[in-house]
């Protein structure tokens, strides 16, 4: 067998179809040992018989890695080399029948086949501090049973309606289809990545919207907010993941927080349902983290007061598929304003950018030429657009901690599960004390990003907005920063101990080589790492006190 996942160039026979839909026989061990040759061959995998005779052509790795396995229980061969999601696409339609329970392996040296839903098994697979409230009787500080029950739905949603073409789509660079962003609308797992606001009431009290798990709009926190990021982004394909609504995420508060009533509503709508897209247009070629910088210019019509736009964006997250573009511009006095831009004003154009990550996020390059925005769009007042831009940043970079540290958690996950499984010198590669101290050293730092921001999100529950501005700013920045230096000894740990598989796009390590080469992302997206180690620092020295040794 080989490592790499191949694409299903065998597409079978009429028999194979109609084998398939009858149901699953019974197969003993000895059965199976009768069918080893390359003529008939049968393997067993897990406690399922697969019939592999007509597949061993067509294996990607030669046929020989299938024929020296005929008539045997392969489990682990088979896990040497692949993952276990091969069993639920490429190996499904040769399922032949299962084992019976007589002669199944003990549970514990059983492999532990997770189905859609399952949450981690596998130690610091999931938060501390949430594992606790699910083990325990008594509820932790920041999760309660509704926490559990909406965690549990979305993993079983993700499970069901993203992961079985995720991986396929984020090769190809499909952006996610308007479909399962409706999808994503209807189920709330739109307006659960929004800070919590009226326009979630109002979308689950008059539109077709409903949360998972029943939770209520008086239930949801911060912490329900913290979850649906969290989902989203441990999928293992960063590029798709940004695709299903990093701009919305980013782009969307503003107006729903600064626009004027009736346009925060449709807009929000639009949005929310998932009939729309929208992104957040600040980055230029000449001004990232410098947003002083921006050379985009909006002058007005001295007749009807409308605003005429010229200039470029850059990296704009969903900005290639994108409705609305929520943009930063430069007013002819030299103050900044924040205006709506609808793509069918005209005059707005996007190119697509290649990046190291998947073009199913949809990065784009930008263009305004003479368009023409109605004085309606301006979101606040004029002139006060670097405020509200400072004021959503918060909420940006808390985001962008929760989805990396997510997908640290992810890459920690697959770190445990391959070092228990892979063989080394006739040993687990756990047993090698130097593997353990790296798990160990991914493990306190992902856990310490966790705790800190679980810290945050509890204070974002009970503070208002204006207090958060004030006392939260720094402390995000640091976290920030700090998760984003945690994202990249996580990495770099995990390339060690994945070895030649964390640089292949697929099989064993395709997780791992997908987050080492976009870890980066985090650290430049929303501010990068020297700005907010800066700006913490800054914000601290506001509350120094005038003292000395």
């Amino acid at each position: 067998m080989h490592e790499t996942r191949h694409r299903n160039d065998y597409d079978g026979d009429d028999d194979d179809v109609k084998r398939k839909k009858k149901k699953k026989r019974i197969i003993t061990r000895e059965e199976v040992s009768r069918n080893n040759t390359n003529e008939s061959n049968w393997i067993i995998v897990d406690d399922a018989v697969y019939d592999v005779t007509k597949f061993a052509k067509y294996h990607p790795g030669g046929r020989q890695f299938i024929d020296r396995n005929a008539g045997r229980d392969c489990t682990l061969a088979f896990y040497k080399y692949h993952r276990q999601d091969v069993l639920k696409t490429v190996a499904e339609k040769f399922v032949i029948g299962c084992l019976p329970e007589h002669e199944l392996e003990r549970k514990e040296t059983r492999n532990i086949v997770k189905n859609a839903g399952d949450l981690e098994s596998v130690p610091y697979g999931e938060s501390s501090a949430f594992m606790n409230t699910m083990m325990t009787t008594k509820t932790s500080l920041y999760y309660s049973e509704s926490h559990v029950r909406f965690r549990k739905a979305l993993r079983m949603f993700f499970d069901t309606n993203v992961v079985p073409e995720c991986v396929q789509l984020d090769e190809r660079g499909e952006h996610p289809s308007k479909e399962l962003y409706e999808l994503l609308g209807k189920n709330g797992l739109l307006v659960a990545r929004m800070p919590k606001g009226l326009w979630m009431k109002d979308l689950l009290d008059n539109c077709e919207c409903e949360l998972l798990a029943g939770i209520t709009y008086d239930e949801f926190d911060s912490f329900h907010e913290l979850i649906a990021h969290e989902e989203t982004c441990r999928l293992g394909v960063p590029g798709y993941v940004d695709g299903l609504g990093a701009g919305l995420v980013i782009g969307l508060p503003p107006v729903l927080q600064f626009g004027k009533p009736e346009i925060a509503k449709r807009v929000g709508r639009e949005c929310l349902l998932g009939k729309k897209r929208i992104c957040l247009a600040i980055s230029e070629p000449g001004a990232g983290s410098d947003v002083a910088g921006l050379q985009t210019i909006a002058t007005k019509d001295p007749l009807t007061g409308d605003y005429i736009v010229n200039g470029v964006k850059k990296w704009i997250t969903n900005g290639q598929f994108s409705d609305y573009f929520t943009t930063a511009v430069k007013m002819e006095d030299g103050t900044f304003s924040l205006l709506l831009i609808d793509r069918a004003f005209g005059g707005v154009d996007t190119k697509p950018i290649k990046t190291s990550y998947s073009s199913s996020a949809g990065t784009a390059y930008v263009t305004y030429e003479n368009v023409r925005v109605p004085k309606e769009y301006l979101l606040g007042k004029e002139g006060k657009g670097f405020m509200y831009v400072m004021h959503n940043f918060n909420h940006e970079r808390w985001y962008i901690v929760a989805g990396t540290n997510a997908a640290n958690r992810l890459i920690l996950s697959e770190c445990f599960k391959w070092s228990n499984q892979r063989m080394v010198f006739g040993k687990k590669l756990i047993e090698q004390p130097v593997i353990r101290a790296k798990l160990a050293t991914m493990t306190a730092q992902i856990e310490a990003v966790q705790a800190w921001m679980e810290q945050i999100t509890y204070q974002m529950n009970v503070l208002s907005h204006e207090e958060q501005s004030q006392i939260l700013a720094g402390p995000i920045a640091l976290l920030k920063f700090f998760c984003t230096r945690v994202a990249n000894l996580v990495a770099d740990e995990a390339c060690q101990i994945f070895g030649g598989r964390a640089i292949t796009r697929t099989g064993m390590g395709r997780v791992i080589e997908a987050f080492q080469k976009s870890n980066k992302f985090a650290a430049i997206l929303g501010g990068s790492e020297e700005i907010m180690a800066d700006l913490g620092i800054r914000q601290a020295m506001k509350f120094m006190p005038n003292a000395r040794l």
